[in-house]
């Protein structure tokens, strides 16, 4: 799901209030032709309910099921998705870019 930039933040203030562990994914990187630009942003909780977006759709599936583990686990991921990477033809990545997502937890 789409949303703006304060949305996402809202939604983290939001579910943090709530008693909600929460994580916050960025793409930090792009090449080639990226479906979304850096900076954009997803915010997940630790039952798997997300807003925002980081690809438009091709590997949000991937990004939050990462995002479930690090909340878990307390420590940071860098993601990595391209067209020439068996996993981004596995979670849908086939515009030909390559993006790298960082996921953190927020407390």
């Amino acid at each position: 799901m789409a949303a703006s930039d304060h949305s996402i933040l809202e939604q983290a203030a939001q579910w943090l209030a709530e008693g909600r562990k929460v994580a916050i994914a960025t793409v930090v990187e792009t090449w080639g032709s990226a479906p979304q630009p850096i900076g954009s942003q997803l915010v997940i909780d630790a039952e798997g309910n997300f807003i925002g977006s980081v690809s438009g759709g091709c590997v949000e599936g991937a990004v939050v099921t990462e995002a479930v583990d690090v909340i878990g686990s307390g420590a940071p991921k860098l993601l990595q998705f391209g067209v020439a990477d068996e996993t981004a033809w596995k979670v849908g990545l086939a515009c030909g870019g390559k993006i790298g997502v960082y996921v953190e937890p927020v407390n």
